[in-house]
């Protein structure tokens, strides 16, 4: 990405400097008539910011991304169970990772599932709010959890909108790509049996792993989040959030890349028509003969809309849940995690579903 500085002492007159405030106001005005910085309903001028126009689009774009405070600590671990903090370091930086090993996997583990937070977030909060942990105990699958470092982003955002970060042994790609291959190697997991998931930020970067990484990940979830090359700098990306993203032809061209989508109807932070984006994407991959089925249900009070692409057998390919009435949150999600909704489907319940066990129907 370009870097701004604009810290360096300036004369009173100058001019340029009232020029970048004036941007950064401009840039503060644009997103609260978008509904994209919190406290605002579309009206009316957005909160005060620090002057400086890194420091405005670093905030305002983290705070478009998902907003708010983390919330407390993980649950405790059941007994049997390890929790741990690791670092990994590759040619593009280093970052942390909290893994989990259930209990349940002395009996074998059945697969890797990583998990990418959204904005603010940090993987204890993540862990928490989606009830990953306890699914892992139930399944016997070991989940990691990466840290974006504040270093690399002031609000914890993983770096979709850099276009230094959608390639290929390049960027957070690269160091993801060596937890996943790290934890596989650890329990003996295959590629077929690895896979990414993420919310908001998270999920974009998992789409990007997807296609990026198709030897390691066999399938990706993605929760309000956005596709494959929708965004290549600041503008672009406050583009895509509001649905007037351009879509890319993914590069990866695999022909087993399944993809599970939840989004929102209500979510006025990441415009429910990149859901659709994703999972259009994700059929380009698709065989020539499918079959497309819809159908609509009611769970944990709201309403949803399904389609399912599936292959000539009956597996499932894409999954779009469109939950109705769901905002920026995790559909399901448990008490105390950040960013999360009780209400509607059980996400994580359905994406596990669809990673361990895609020709067993949702319930």
């Amino acid at each position: 990405m370009n870097h701004l500085f604009t810290g360096a002492p300036r004369p009173a007159d100058d001019t340029r400097g009232s020029r970048l405030d004036a941007a950064g106001d401009l840039v503060r005005r644009t997103l609260a008539q978008h509904g994209l910085l919190p406290g605002t309903s579309g009206q009316g001028a957005a909160p005060q910011a620090p002057h400086g126009v890194q420091g405005t689009i670093a905030r305002a774009l983290a705070q478009a991304g998902l907003g708010g405070a983390p919330a407390a600590p993980a649950d405790p671990i059941p007994d049997g169970a390890v929790l741990r903090t690791d670092t990994f370091t590759g040619q593009s930086g280093s970052r942390d990772c909290l893994t989990y090993i259930p209990a349940s996997a002395a009996r074998g583990v059945t697969g890797v599932v990583m998990m990418l937070h959204g904005c603010t977030q940090n993987p204890q909060d993540f862990a928490k709010g989606t009830g990953m942990n306890a699914l892992a105990e139930t399944h016997r699958f070991v989940v990691v959890y990466p840290a974006q470092a504040r270093g690399a982003n002031a609000q914890s955002c993983w770096n979709w909108f850099s276009k230094g970060d959608q390639r290929r042994d390049r960027g957070e790609p690269e160091i993801l790509a060596i937890i996943a291959r790290a934890a596989m190697a650890e329990h003996g997991v295959t590629r077929d049996r690895t896979f990414v998931a993420g919310l908001s930020a998270g999920a974009a970067m998992a789409v990007i792993l997807g296609e990026t990484y198709p030897d390691i990940f066999a399938a990706v979830g993605a929760h309000s989040g956005l596709p494959f090359g929708a965004a290549s700098d600041v503008a672009s990306a406050f583009a895509a959030m509001s649905g007037q993203g351009a879509e890319q032809t993914p590069p990866s061209g695999t022909s087993d890349l399944r993809t599970i989508v939840f989004h929102g109807t209500a979510d006025t932070t990441v415009h429910p028509s990149n859901g659709a984006a994703i999972a259009r994407g994700a059929g380009r991959h698709g065989p020539d003969l499918t079959v497309s089925t819809d159908d609509a249900g009611q769970a944990g009070g709201r309403r949803y809309r399904r389609n399912v692409t599936a292959d000539a057998d009956g597996t499932p390919l894409t999954e779009h849940w469109v939950v109705e009435g769901l905002g920026h949150a995790w559909s399901g999600g448990r008490p105390g995690g950040s960013h999360t909704d009780a209400a509607g489907p059980d996400a994580s319940a359905q994406m596990v579903r669809f990673f361990l066990d895609p020709a067993r129907p949702a319930t």
